[in-house]
């Protein structure tokens, strides 16, 4: 069985990626702490992920958890905290090897949340509701500030790819909310945009290309970069990156095509892997995370058969996402690293 993925070049994409990436004065020897890693392609790289959820109301746009899972900010080591997917800050999760976070958007009115950190300003707020988005059950502060704590961590490792995929079901503006938390953030300025819109998972740059270029972060949104590409750095995800279902309650994580669009074809995409198992909490019909068997979902033998059983659908290559809960337990960064032929 192979997980290794393979580069295939092209006649030309030389000329794509020059295109792509600014004339480099130096050149990284590690990359993603792997020197091998370097001369490969992103979309032929398997990367550790984390999920954080989005919110955007009209008057700001806001982070949310809706019990799905893998949300970067949603941490507490509180066992009786039901709606938390991780025992660890972001930073510690960075730390660990997460090089993915993950997050969803809602639109909602600022009063309304009840919660003193909303103003009439338009501005990014993290919170976590329960499920009838009552009172708030983690308040991760805002967006911006969610932001500038990345920020702090990828300018102090400066040999890292990171990759941000937000989700945005009720449209938040791409200009009016979405730029702005990047740009007051301080981030903005490693955000990478490529030549074309979609690009193939063969015509990525190498992670050395883009550490060298200075731009070392890839955002994907879900729903609104794909009709709205006036933020070029904002992509859009399902034209570049297929998902696996995910609230999967199944231990055996059967793989399938969940979430896609054209007008690439599946094996074109890069893909990810929802990898968090959850539970019907007292078969309430609510889903949650399940930590008790965190460390056996996050181990190598789990996550390897997750993937390969993505194999038929993927050409034959490893996930280049693997979502996880308690990304603390288990062996997580053991099995990417044995997707990515180490």
């Amino acid at each position: 069985m192979r997980f290794l993925q393979l580069a295939l070049f092209a006649p030309g994409l030389a000329a794509v990626f020059v295109a792509a990436i600014p004339a480099a004065t130096k050149r990284a020897s590690v990359c993603n702490g792997q020197a091998e890693l370097c001369n490969r392609s992103y979309g032929n790289v398997t990367f550790m992920g984390g999920m954080l959820f989005y919110v955007s109301p009209k008057r700001e746009l806001s982070l949310t958890l809706r019990h799905i899972a893998h949300d970067s900010f949603a941490f507490s080591s509180d066992p009786l905290a039901l709606a938390r997917d991780q025992e660890v800050n972001i930073p510690s999760q960075l730390n660990l090897g997460v090089r993915l976070l993950q997050a969803q958007a809602h639109v909602y009115v600022a009063h309304s949340l009840r919660n003193p950190h909303l103003t009439p300003q338009r501005r990014v707020v993290i919170t976590a509701f329960s499920i009838s988005a009552t009172p708030a059950l983690f308040d991760g502060g805002t967006v911006q500030a969610y932001l500038t704590t990345v920020n702090t961590w990828i300018r102090a490792n400066p040999n890292e790819v990171l990759t941000f995929i937000f989700t945005n079901p009720d449209g938040a503006s791409l200009p009016d909310l979405w730029d702005p938390a990047f740009q007051d953030s301080g981030i903005a300025d490693l955000l990478y945009t490529p030549p074309t819109v979609p690009m193939k998972q063969s015509d990525w740059p190498t992670l050395g290309d883009l550490i060298d270029s200075g731009k070392r972060i890839i955002t994907f949104l879900d729903a609104g970069a794909d009709t709205d590409r006036s933020v070029p750095y904002i992509l859009p995800e399902f034209e570049m990156v297929w998902e696996t279902p995910f609230s999967v309650t199944n231990s055996s994580f059967p793989c399938s095509v969940d979430r896609i669009a054209g007008p690439l074809a599946t094996t074109d995409h890069m893909y990810m892997i929802n990898h968090s198992l959850n539970i019907n909490l007292l078969d309430t019909g609510v889903i949650i995370s399940d930590p008790e068997d965190a460390s056996t979902t996050n181990g190598v033998a789990s996550i390897l058969a997750n993937a390969a059983g993505c194999e038929p659908l993927s050409a034959g290559r490893a996930p280049n996402f693997v979502l996880l809960d308690f990304v603390n337990l288990g062996t997580g960064k053991q099995a990417v690293d044995q997707l990515n032929g180490f």
